[in-house]
């Protein structure tokens, strides 16, 4: 078949596909060029999912005749006033395809008045440009598109239902919003406002995109680093999505979704919250424009860094040292439902499977004077019916000091859990196991960074037998398990004979321990980074060598844990990402019983 030009009609048709793909994309590059006309109010209207119909209205700086005739043209742009600009993008819109494409597709009308000039109007429909007429209209732009996809009936046929489409394109002015604190916002759907914001600080409008639940677990996250700036709001890592939608990425004021930037994400949180679970962020990278790339998808919303290695260092180290503050945050409450005298405790509390192995852990490491357990108290002699035994004035509780967040120990409930009371009044449950697995995990860490773990050499090697192939993984890490104070050798097939355990796990019995850590060695494949391999070896000997669910601790070792969190990195959760404590605070109370 020979070659042939396509007309110019059906061209723009295809080439409106890369830009135009569902009502969200019409939304997302309307309420764009809005916010590089100046905009501070922004209305847009959807109607049957912005399939039917999408209003967007301005107050920004309007065109006249000559420009709006222009502005539906091509590859025609006011954004780039020298060609060499392409490569120091400073505004969201800058191809001058939007409109055209939108154009090519749907029917178009934009009325738009520049400020101290008259109003001018204009339509598109199908690609077919329509003359610029007089109109009237407040200062700034109106643009109407109705019926999309009408020219491509096939694409039509491709787009969700009203319902879903609506949510795209609100979730689009969600993340712009949060771009443009400064900026008011507005959108009504089908006649019902979904959504309004008022210009506002920044982090007031974090507040009011991702709710109060996400405001009060934040945590201020800032870093500098050669031209770059990084700030923002990420959460402490109990607080998690089961999906990634809630991850704002915002480079030079435009909304990204970039893999390096959420690897980054992802890869800080890696070892402080449980596979599977997501972290919430709302962060914002600046950097001078010619060191980022933002022509490499049609959507402009992946980019390419000049620094890829600057821009990921500067990520997760500055939300490392966010996360690494000691438990002295105030984690999430549970989910509570309010008392229901007919359908009883509905709490979201759950008790640990009890542990097979017996407890072990490094006392001077961890400085947790855990004795012998104490001798079970004997039952109270038996009173004769309808006798009250003396009531005796209780002592005065000291209260605990203001730098101790996590407050004072109480008691010990069911042998796994440590109940305290924090200065403000508020309970703390904390599970026990949850916060010295960390703790250890900590330990071992500082240990690696110093140089290797401290090793306990046995006093009779242990003859561990294992699978073939887990005996085989084992002694392929033979030498990056000696940092970790493991040291083992092959014993024959199928043995690995064991000949110095980490200090800080006490008297442990590797076999248990060499079984988990190649299973764990075996979840990742050849391609994973030995760094990571290692950060679940830690992880597991960390568990290992924790105080386990069921041993009695005596009121000092309840405390002298606390105060370890307190001061510990990362504390909040443990090395799998469970949570080591609860806060239940006078609002959690209320909603218990009835009073809220």
């Amino acid at each position: 078949m020979p070659i042939r030009l396509l007309p110019e009609t059906t061209a723009n048709r295809i080439a409106a596909g890369e830009v135009v793909e569902r009502p969200a994309a019409v939304v997302k590059e309307l309420v764009e060029n809005a916010l590089d006309a100046g905009a501070r109010r922004i209305a847009v209207t959807l109607e049957g999912g912005g399939i039917e119909r999408v209003v967007v209205e301005d107050d920004g700086h309007g065109m006249g005749p000559e420009d709006l005739g222009l502005a539906v043209e091509r590859h025609a742009t006011s954004k780039l006033p020298e060609e060499a600009m392409l490569f120091r993008i400073a505004t969201l819109g800058f191809r001058g395809e939007a409109l055209p494409s939108i154009g090519a597709v749907a029917r178009l009308s934009i009325t738009t008045r520049p400020t101290g000039g008259d109003a001018h109007a204009l339509t598109v429909e199908g690609g077919r440009k329509g003359a610029v007429v007089p109109a009237s209209g407040a200062p700034g732009t109106r643009i109407e598109v109705r019926d999309l996809f009408y020219a491509v009936p096939a694409r039509r046929k491709f787009l969700k239902t009203p319902r879903s489409e609506a949510d795209h394109a609100v979730e689009a002015v969600r993340r712009l919003a949060l771009a443009w604190p400064e900026v008011g916002f507005r959108v009504t759907q089908d006649g019902r406002e979904v959504l309004a914001l008022a210009p506002a600080e920044r982090d007031a409008r974090i507040a009011d995109l991702l709710g109060p639940d996400f405001a009060a677990a934040a945590l201020p996250v800032a870093g500098e680093a050669a031209g770059l700036s990084l700030s923002g709001l990420a959460a402490q890592p109990a607080y998690t999505r089961a999906t990634g939608t809630e991850q704002h990425l915002v480079v030079n004021r435009r909304p990204v979704r970039d893999q390096l930037l959420r690897t980054a994400l992802r890869v800080a949180y890696r070892d402080l919250i449980a596979a599977g679970r997501h972290p919430v962020a709302a962060l914002f990278l600046e950097l001078p424009a010619e060191a980022v790339d933002v022509n490499v998808h049609p959507m402009k919303t992946e980019l390419r860094f000049r620094d890829e290695a600057g821009v990921r260092g500067l990520l997760i180290g500055a939300l490392r040292r966010a996360l690494s503050a000691g438990a002295g945050v105030a984690a999430p409450a549970p989910a509570l439902t309010a008392y229901a005298p007919r359908s009883g405790w509905s709490g979201g509390w759950r008790r640990p499977e009890p542990a097979a192995l017996p407890d072990r852990i490094g006392l001077a490491e961890m400085q947790l004077a855990l004795g012998t357990p104490p001798a079970p108290p004997q039952p109270a002699p038996a009173l004769p019916l309808g006798f009250a035994p003396p009531r005796l004035p209780p002592a005065p509780p000291e209260p605990a000091p203001a730098e101790h967040p996590l407050g004072r120990a109480l008691a010990q409930l069911m042998e796994t859990y440590i109940l305290a009371e924090a200065p403000d009044g508020a309970l703390v449950l904390v599970d026990q196991h949850a916060a010295h697995e960390r703790l250890t995990h900590e330990a071992l860490r500082a240990q690696i960074i110093e140089g290797g773990v401290r090793a306990q050499p046995l006093l009779l090697p242990a003859v561990i037998d294992l699978p073939p192939a887990d005996a085989a993984r084992l002694l392929g890490f033979a030498d990056e398990l000696a940092r970790l104070g493991l040291e083992i050798e092959g014993f024959g097939p199928g043995a690995v004979l064991v000949r110095a355990l980490p200090a800080l796990l006490g008297p442990a019995d590797p076999g248990p321990l060499l079984r988990d850590l190649a299973e764990e060695l075996a979840a990742y494949d050849e391609a994973t980074a030995l760094d990571r391999k290692l950060d679940a070896a830690v992880a597991r000997l960390a568990c290992h060598g924790s105080v386990r669910a069921g041993r009695r601790l005596t009121p000092p070792e309840m405390d002298a844990l606390l105060r370890q969190m307190e001061a510990t990195p990362r504390a909040a959760t443990c090395s799998h990402g469970r949570p080591t404590f609860l806060r239940l605070g006078a609002a959690e109370l209320e909603k218990l019983f009835g009073r809220r």
